[in-house]
């Protein structure tokens, strides 16, 4: 009698490194969603499929199998806006049309955000938040926000301090929805941004927050929040938010993240 052993070769060890790295991915997108819980109760009733099927129980085991079947299709449709949020993501990361393009080989006098625009828009944001006026300022970076911005005013204006306070004063008819600033331009104004549904954020961030939330989760994009009940201005980037910040600490921030980034 001869034992038997497990052999595991190079592509085995890789193919569970990349299906550990999936896994890891789809948890991280779906961590403190509802989503969350539909994940876990499809898990519960494969393994209970697996379950019958080991004690032969046909008839349970054929009932259940045929939303086995499915499942797929099934997946898809539960998990519609999470894969779409990963295969965005994952799409920006690694665009190469982007890496490729020879617009950012030769505009060398694009790169970055110039300081007088950072300056500027500390600046609004200090006398927002003095004045408790609320703002939502959508900063691009790799992907193209089009599509959000076709949702509101098309303005391709210069930025400016006075045009952020007046777009953000309360009877501007521009004031309701978020400003998309990209191209060293504010592209537009009133726009309509995807909102989260993370249940884990605190009750005292508004509508205007979760928005800011919503946007960098589906994009690559940072955002700066001035709320209008409190006067805090908040960073939000990658799905997290740093509230209550400073304008020095929001103007280091700018020239951190997009200081040396082509736009």
């Amino acid at each position: 009698m001869t034992a038997a052993f497990i052999t595991l070769g190079l592509f085995d060890i890789l193919d569970i490194l990349l299906v550990a790295f999936l896994l890891y991915q789809v948890y991280m997108l779906i961590k403190g969603t509802v989503a969350i819980n539909i994940f876990v109760g499809l898990s519960l009733f494969y393994l209970m499929w697996l379950l019958v099927r080991a004690l032969n129980m046909e008839l349970l085991s054929s009932i259940l199998g045929q939303f086995i079947g499915v499942g797929v299709i099934a997946l898809i449709i539960v998990f519609q806006q999470e894969i779409r949020r990963f295969l965005l993501l994952l799409g920006t990361r690694y665009n190469v049309s982007q890496k490729f393009n020879l617009n950012n080989w030769f505009a060398l006098d694009e790169r970055g955000i110039p300081d007088i625009e950072i300056r500027s828009v500390v600046s609004a944001c200090e006398h927002m938040s003095k004045t408790k006026t609320g703002a939502l300022i959508v900063i691009a970076k790799n992907m193209d926000l089009q599509n959000y911005a076709d949702t509101g005013q098309i303005l391709k204006a210069r930025v400016s301090k006075n045009l952020l306070e007046t777009i953000f004063f309360k009877n501007s008819p521009l004031h309701d929805g978020a400003v998309i600033w990209a191209n060293n331009r504010i592209l537009a104004a009133r726009c309509i941004l995807p909102v989260t549904d993370d249940t884990n954020i605190p009750g005292s961030l508004g509508l205007r927050h979760r928005a800011a939330i919503g946007m960098t989760q589906a994009t690559d994009s940072h955002v700066i929040t001035v709320s209008e009940e409190t006067g805090n201005i908040s960073y939000v980037m990658g799905g997290n938010i740093k509230v209550r910040i400073t304008t020095n600490e929001l103007r280091k921030f700018l020239e951190g993240d997009f200081s040396s980034f082509i736009i």
